[in-house]
């Protein structure tokens, strides 16, 4: 129980941080008309951050995935047990439920703030072709999704690798998912992470809901041949 109430407290702050500050401090106006926002390197940021700041604080207790798509990924990579899988992807699945909700609670406490499904990126949600950000279609987002979370479990298990310095791991990991989103963005308004893409999709309902399978196939199937391709080419053996 210890882990999966790390996983979802990891995965809770998560949603909350990165989530939180697409939200609210993204492209944030001044009453005065001055613009104070992040914009899309803080966002990027933001994710990082809550990543290496949970790796440290609970990553020691479950492991710090987050993220059903880095269980699958740790899975293929031999790091992780299949019978584990379940318990950790519904832990991981309520703590960004639970962050969206206080998202929700915190957002339509200001007047005028409302959710608009009709729009790409409302509620931070993630989308394809009139729902992403710049318009991309579903197969380049799809790619975007499936590249990056491929490439981020490589990150993970070479970070994490035995032969590798762990102590820097959570540093490492951090800055790959602030990468992530700077590149992707635009593209999907980034999941490479299904909890995350599920959580605020409940809270905005309409297409974007409809669209979430996208955003738990693609980062899944990615992070599968992720452990694959460094489970059988990259790992170092013990001879």
């Amino acid at each position: 129980m210890r882990k999966l109430f790390a996983e979802f407290f990891g995965t809770y702050w998560l949603v909350f941080g990165g989530c939180g500050s697409a939200l609210f401090a993204a492209g944030y106006l001044t009453p005065a008309g001055v613009h104070l926002g992040i914009g899309f390197a803080g966002v990027s940021l933001a994710f990082g951050l809550t990543v290496l700041t949970m790796a440290y604080a609970v990553g020691h207790i479950s492991g710090g995935h987050f993220n059903p798509a880095v269980s699958f990924g740790l899975w293929a990579g031999g790091r992780f047990s299949a019978k584990d899988l379940a318990s950790y992807i519904v832990s991981q699945c309520l703590g960004a439920i639970a962050a969206a909700g206080t998202l929700y609670f915190i957002w339509t406490g200001k007047n005028g703030n409302v959710i608009d499904n009709s729009k790409a990126g409302a509620f931070a949600t993630n989308g394809f072709d009139a729902f992403s950000p710049d318009g991309y279609s579903m197969l380049s987002c799809f790619a975007a999704e499936f590249v990056l979370t491929m490439f981020f479990l490589i990150v993970i298990l070479g970070a994490t690798d035995k032969f590798a310095n762990g102590k820097f791991a959570g540093i490492t990991i951090g800055l790959a998912l602030t990468l992530i989103h700077l590149i992707s963005i635009p593209i999907t308004n980034t999941s490479v992470n299904p909890a995350r893409s599920l959580s605020q999709a409940i809270f905005t309902q309409g297409e974007p809901l409809y669209q979430v399978w996208l955003f738990w196939v693609a980062p899944i199937l990615g992070a599968i041949v992720g452990g694959l391709v460094y489970k059988n080419l990259l790992q170092k053996s013990d001879n």
